[in-house]
């Protein structure tokens, strides 16, 4: 039996990881729908979320693929629950599939919000900047999640791009997260990236006299043409993605008042830029370190 209760960030997750596994394993759609008698149709419903399906079929999805039985434990279990609102994830599920979950929002949405208090915002980070914010992970995991991070960015040159808006604390600009010269070319990148005309890039000084939404910590806000949009909070060992209705509304209040309280567009791009030369001025003021005896 269908559940219809689809769109919900764990359902979208659940759909990535299903179309990932059917890819790999070398399956057009409608090869497979062929192979489990059901229709193509319904089986891009649940590749994309939009519908959730049992675990019963999930365990039968993935048997014919011929994945492990690890991977069907998994993704049926997973499937018993997509269809709630909001979903908490833990670090145990690992960092690749939580940038996984990403991208599929990032791939669907029409708008992606982003607040960022503490690093520069995923979308816009470069490759070096991204291996000093995974410093904590392995070197064979960091390489796999920079070129999964930095091949994020090509969401925003498709055809029908979503539009993204990222709020960034002035205090995550003044960081020197790698190193002076890597956070030089990142704020290089940002502004860079801050011409594109699906992008925009605004800075919240720090300093202010009053509370606004970025007091309160970073979250992206996904967008979509026919769906409730999803928050997306990250913490230190968890995420949460949000799928209320009138959570997500308190949300995009959050970001119109964000706008009131940011600097332009333009005067964020030379504000960045300047951050830019005083970090390459610190790389030219570093004393040189004593040779070793």
């Amino acid at each position: 039996m269908r559940r219809n209760s689809g769109g919900t960030p764990k359902a979208r997750a659940l759909g990535a990881e299903l179309r990932e596994v059917r890819k790999n394993a070398g399956y057009s759609l409608r090869d497979l729908a062929k192979e489990l008698e059901v229709s193509h149709v319904r089986l891009q419903r649940y590749e994309s979320g939009e519908t959730v399906p049992t675990s019963e079929f999930v365990a039968a999805y993935i048997t014919t693929l011929g994945a492990p039985a690890q991977t069907r434990d998994r993704l049926t279990n997973m499937a018993r629950d997509a269809d709630k609102l909001d979903w908490l994830s833990t670090a145990t599920s690992g960092a690749r599939k939580e940038l996984t979950t990403l991208i599929e929002f990032e791939r669907s949405a029409s708008h992606i919000t982003e607040v960022a208090t503490g690093v520069i915002p995923g979308l816009l980070q470069t490759s070096d900047y991204a291996r000093a914010v995974m410093q904590h992970l392995s070197l064979d995991e960091i390489e796999t999640m920079v070129l999964m991070r930095v091949g994020r960015r090509e969401v925003l040159m498709k055809p029908k791009a979503p539009h993204l808006t990222c709020f960034i604390s002035e205090a995550a600009l003044l960081e020197s997260i790698g190193g002076h010269a890597v956070m030089a070319e990142q704020l290089r990148h940002v502004v860079k990236m801050s011409e594109w005309d699906n992008v925009d890039v605004r800075v919240v000084r720090i300093g202010a006299t009053s509370l606004h939404p970025a007091h309160m910590g970073s979250f992206i806000l996904f967008e979509f043409p026919k769906a409730t949009p999803i928050v997306h909070m990250e913490q230190y060992h968890s995420s949460v993605s949000l799928h209320n209705p009138g959570t997500a509304k308190a949300y995009q209040d959050a970001v119109t008042n964000l706008h009131e309280v940011a600097m332009s567009p333009e005067a964020s791009a030379e504000f960045i830029a300047n951050c830019a030369d005083e970090k390459e001025n610190d790389i030219d003021d570093t004393p040189p370190r004593m040779a070793e005896v």
